[in-house]
């Protein structure tokens, strides 16, 4: 009798997240035992697998208690500030899998406290009304054939990470208050016991934010479930959750015709304790003082950043790019999205965004600058956020609107789900349009050859 063989699983088109998580808010701590299914689509045989632990940035934060490779331990391995490089027992050929079982805790720390590598606020950690856990878990970071592991270093704005797409399992349950917390996710709730398991496909980083203090709002766009969560500390608060919810609705049915249809089944717009906008996998944060500047207008800040987080869900999340060398790929893109967003729906206000938006503008700026060669926070975002718009704006007149806004369908399309660069962006561009934009790139690039 001839034996059957087994057919071996198929290799999973993404890396596979899975996740036990359990949340002690009273103690802020979290305890995590986490799988990560890891195909070998580099086309070159790895000795090893590196690993982003943020968290790991942060004195007795991240405690790492366990670490296996296909089931079986190992302590062969470096953790070195946010880089953990686990040398593999034997050497993984293109197109095998491995299996990476990693088991840690995270002493959160006070939101409050400085980060010595950032000049923005920190969100990771806890405030007095939240925990947020955002870039809280080890994943492998991106590797390019040729030059290896992709993983930058911290700086003092921007950011510095760079994200492959993957799938996401995550049950996560909460200890100590768990009756009046709120839980805001990257994820869609399929199930809701002690363990409440959110899924996410092709996510580039799953994100929580969780607190006794949420008051939260929602409606569904199509098929998409949007959420506002916010603190309602005053009515202004109140209001601008709520307003922040019809831009998020607005900005997703506008984005999904003009650059195709959004990823995922929810989206989250979350109220940080903090100032600063921050995008992540279906879920962004907004500045807490915005909320205080809703009105009987769209002429405010909550609006155009609502705006500009959504359309991160585009460009950051369905198209990546590198951060920290190429910020003004997503940035730019996302800037100019706002004015989008006013054309659209209040095109008398176009003419007051463009000063009022670019309140710090220097026309010598060059956009293409990696976030170390900013200058300061200010000159960053006037060169990767405000000239970027301009740029856009102009290469749009130049080409005409047909086969700008064709272009960028063709380019999320191309690249969804991969991580572009900026001659992805321009040989994308070129199948769109013969016009000469040559003029263009000489005003705005510092490097112009493109």
């Amino acid at each position: 009798m001839t034996p059957v063989e087994t057919p071996l699983p198929p290799i999973p088109e993404r890396p596979q997240y899975t996740f036990f998580v359990t949340l002690d808010y009273a103690a802020k701590s979290v305890s995590v035992s986490q799988t990560v299914i890891y195909p070998n689509d580099t086309g070159e045989t790895l000795e090893s697998l590196v690993l982003a632990v943020v968290p790991n940035m942060w004195p007795n934060c991240f405690h790492l208690t366990s670490l296996s490779i296909d089931n079986v331990s190992t302590a062969d391995y470096t953790l070195s500030g946010q880089r953990l490089e686990v040398y593999l027992p034997s050497p993984l050929l293109p197109q095998e899998v491995v299996a990476l079982s990693i088991d840690y805790t995270l002493s959160l720390p006070f939101a409050a406290q400085a980060d010595p590598s950032q000049e923005r606020p920190r969100i990771f950690g806890y405030t007095e009304r939240q925990v947020n856990l955002t870039n809280w878990y080890p994943f492998i970071v991106p590797y390019l054939a040729g030059q290896g592991w992709i993983l930058h270093d911290p700086w003092y704005y921007g950011e510095h990470l760079v994200y492959e797409a993957a799938d996401y399992t995550v049950n996560f349950r909460t200890l100590n208050l768990t009756e009046g917390l709120v839980v805001a996710s990257s994820g869609w709730l399929e199930t809701d016991g002690e363990w409440k398991r959110y899924t996410l496909s092709a996510g580039r980083a799953f994100v929580f934010s969780v607190s006794p203090q949420f008051e939260v709002d929602s409606m569904q766009v199509d098929n998409v479930v949007l959420y506002s969560y916010y603190f309602p500390v005053m009515q202004a608060h109140r209001k601008g959750g709520q307003d922040v919810l019809m831009v998020t609705a607005q900005a997703l049915e506008l984005f999904s015709r003009r650059f195709g249809p959004y990823p995922h089944r929810t989206l989250s717009a979350v109220m940080g304790d903090f100032n600063d906008g921050m995008e992540y996998s279906a879920f962004f944060f907004m500045p807490r003082d915005f909320y205080n500047s809703s009105a009987d207008t769209p002429q405010n800040y909550l609006t155009f950043v609502a705006a500009h987080e959504t359309a991160h869900q585009w460009w950051f999340e369905a198209v990546a790019s590198d951060q920290a060398l190429e910020p003004w790929l997503d940035e730019s893109l996302c800037n100019y999205s706002e004015r989008l967003y006013y054309e659209t729906y209040y095109p008398d206000l176009v003419a007051w965004w463009w000063p009022y938006r670019m309140y710090y503008y220097d026309a010598r700026a060059k956009i293409d600058i990696p976030v170390y060669e900013g200058g300061g926070f200010q000159p960053y975002t006037n060169a990767t956020y405000f000239r970027g718009a301009h740029f856009l704006e102009d290469l749009r007149t130049r080409i005409g609107d047909d086969a700008f806004f064709a272009f960028l369908k063709d380019y999320r399309l191309q690249y969804e789900g991969r991580i572009a660069t900026s001659a992805d962006f321009f040989t994308v561009l070129r199948q769109h349009t013969d016009a000469d934009f040559s003029d263009l790139l000489q005003t705005y690039f510092k490097n112009p050859d493109r």
